[in-house]
């Protein structure tokens, strides 16, 4: 199945035209647009296959004895790549309204760093075995440290920093050795449905391993290790929607899944019980971030923390450890997915026609910018799981899997996070509609330099504006046709829970 490698190529391949068509914006922005629409032509057609049983596969090289380099589509892997594939053709209609919109510099770097992270997306998203996964995943931590340290100042000089050390570290001193421990028990790291440990491991053993994969996976944000995320923030808007629903965190949560249910596999794990620390751990980080995300003024650092409290919801459900829980998980990734970057591009939009970067700027700013503010409240109605939204429909998957399996931890964390989550988000909804505008001058924060508060301005540059709307769009779409994602979450799980 050559067609695999092509489709990791052709953003490779788009990253070095971009670089080449870089004094021309107009030529290198339609590379960028045409490189994602290929890319995305390439992966949907794979779908009909996966959905029908069919595996396609490709050994690129051989590593070591039963290690090959090699890609595999499996149902978990197909959603996760049509996710950031189609994503990436909106992300970059609004990153051309949003670089031009700020005039920002580099932008020629931008894009090709967004390139080779979405290359090294896909890459993660189709890796046959763990050895494949972990180089796909070191090689985007590497692609998107430039994307973090855009601005070039000190505050993105020090979160680089952050960033990369958290992830390196994590993904050397903990994710290796987990990879190599299992190599030397099962002599295998191939991705097989039900698990290759079966029978290899037992006992305690189990959760310290465990643990190496849940805390070596840094990009999946469980608390002690989350510093990474919050520190991001300081990059450009579409850089966070990069981070936060297209590749860097999706490939964290979508490693932690795929872990559970072909590495170590659902039975096995359900039968130890050194392994239940992870859904107290995962609770735990879905509440205190979110009570963290209540304290913060800072608009995309409160959806920062929302978003480690949300990355949590699909450990959490994956840790339930039944089939319909696991199903909840997966359609999580796409709901956050789509529901996230709506809320980010909104932040994104909000910054570029008003300047406003904190919520107590927002006060009636739904009246200038009605659809920027639509969109946002569909991500925040998304986030707290209320119909019609895709949230909802993850959600409650979670929760009929934490209630059939007894879960009451679970179940208690998902109530109570919910009503955490419409604490956070729709005091901002409430505000930037129902109260009246602040008087010119009253405004506090980033307004310095732009020469106007609150008043004189609409909405952001039409691109940005269409791109919100269709992922706005998107969040709805996946409620009312939940077909694709949910068949493709029931395959990962051997058909319908």
């Amino acid at each position: 199945m050559i067609d695999l490698l092509r489709i990791i190529l052709t953003p490779l391949i788009g990253a070095i035209l971009i670089a080449a068509t870089g004094r021309s914006p107009n030529v290198r922005e339609t590379v960028t647009l045409l490189t994602a629409l290929a890319t995305f032509l390439q992966v949907a057609p794979l779908t009909p296959e996966v959905l029908a049983g069919a595996r396609p596969a490709l050994e690129i090289l051989p590593v070591m004895p039963g290690v090959p380099l090699a890609l595999q589509v499996e149902p978990l892997g197909m959603m996760f790549a049509l996710i950031a594939s189609f994503l990436w053709i909106v992300a970059s209609v609004y990153s051309i309204g949003y670089m031009r919109g700020n005039k920002e510099h580099h932008q020629t770097r931008f894009y090709v760093c967004f390139s080779l992270a979405i290359a090294f997306t896909l890459g993660i998203a189709f890796a046959g075995n763990l050895f494949t996964l972990f180089l796909f995943y070191e090689a985007l931590t590497l692609s998107t440290y430039p994307l973090v340290t855009h601005k070039g100042d000190e505050a993105s000089m020090k979160a680089g920093r952050v960033y990369l050390g958290i992830l390196l570290s994590t993904s050397i001193g903990l994710l290796l050795i987990g990879i190599l421990w299992t190599y030397s028990i099962t002599g295998s790291l191939d991705f097989v449905p039900g698990g290759i440990m079966a029978g290899k491991i037992e006992g305690p053993m189990v959760g310290l391993l465990l643990f190496l994969y849940m805390y070596g996976i840094g990009k999946a944000a469980m608390m002690p290790i989350h510093r990474w995320l919050p520190a991001a923030m300081v990059a450009p808007t579409p850089v966070s929607a990069l981070l936060h629903a297209v590749a860097v965190v999706k490939a964290g949560v979508f490693t932690v899944v795929k872990v559970i249910v072909y590495v170590f596999g659902i039975d096995l794990l359900a039968n130890t019980s050194s392994a239940q620390w992870l859904l107290y751990v995962s609770g735990a980080t879905v509440i205190i971030a979110s009570l963290v995300a209540l304290q913060q003024d800072n608009l995309k650092r409160r959806l920062a923390y929302s978003t480690i409290s949300q990355l949590s919801y699909v450990i959490l459900a994956a840790a339930i450890l039944t089939p319909i829980s696991v199903v909840g998980a997966a359609l999580h990734i796409a709901a956050h997915a789509f529901g996230k970057i709506t809320l980010f591009f909104a932040a994104g939009s909000i910054y570029t026609a008003a300047h406003k970067t904190n919520v107590s700027q927002l006060d009636g700013i739904g009246r200038r910018m009605p659809w920027t503010m639509a969109a946002f409240t569909i991500g925040s109605l998304s986030m707290i799981g209320v119909p019609p939204t895709a949230g909802f429909l993850s959600k409650w998957y979670m929760l009929s899997g934490a209630m059939s399996s007894e879960a009451w931890f679970a179940v208690g964390v998902l109530i109570l996070s919910t009503l955490l989550n419409a604490g956070y988000f729709l005091p901002i909804v409430y505000a930037a509609f129902l109260k009246p505008e602040k008087p010119l001058g009253d405004d506090h924060g980033d307004n310095h330099g732009h020469g106007h508060g609150s008043h004189g301005h609409g909405e952001a540059p039409l691109p940005i504006v269409i791109a919100l709307c269709v992922t706005a769009l998107g969040t709805v779409a996946l409620f009312f046709l939940p077909g694709l994602p949910l068949e493709l979450a029931q395959d990962l799980v051997g058909g319908t829970p």
